[in-house]
């Protein structure tokens, strides 16, 4: 057993980070790259890949010397219901229309607090239904239907 500090969430974020960075460099490999001045299509996910690399090893290296926190269960309410949301949106949006699938959607992802209560996810879903159909539909006008193919009306 080590009898140096070390904090385990902290090791085990830093080397998913750095992970995941070798995968997608390793998948960059057979994009050219480029220069500076001549960006080829894998010059800007190389310099992510780096960047994510570095960041996991300063979140590694970060992680001894150091005492972690106690661990706290995982959160699977909220997986379950926050993962399967924009799952839902993206199946939905063309069939349905933006209204009633981002209607739907909103409803799903607020089962995921323990706190939210039937008639305050309602309200919820209709305000972010409303404000985003202002925003993307009216505002920026973006050209999608809002009520799809899938509805009788």
């Amino acid at each position: 057993m080590s009898t140096r500090p070390r904090d385990d969430t902290d090791l085990i974020a830093g080397v998913g980070l750095m992970a995941v960075a070798a995968f997608f460099g390793w998948q960059t490999m057979g994009l050219e790259i480029g220069t500076s001045l001549r960006m080829g299509p894998g010059y800007f996910p190389m310099i992510l890949s780096g960047l994510l690399f570095i960041l996991g090893l300063l979140v590694t290296i970060k992680s001894f010397g150091r005492e972690g926190e106690p661990g706290t269960p995982i959160a699977w309410r909220g997986i379950l219901f926050i993962l399967p949301a924009p799952i839902f949106f993206g199946l939905t949006v063309r069939g349905l229309g933006f209204v009633p699938a981002l209607f739907i959607t909103t409803l799903i992802a607020s089962q995921a607090s323990v706190k939210m209560r039937p008639v305050s996810a309602l309200i919820l879903a209709v305000a972010v239904t409303v404000l985003s159909t202002l925003i993307f539909s009216y505002g920026l006008g973006l050209p999608f239907r809002r009520f799809g193919p899938w509805l009788p009306f």
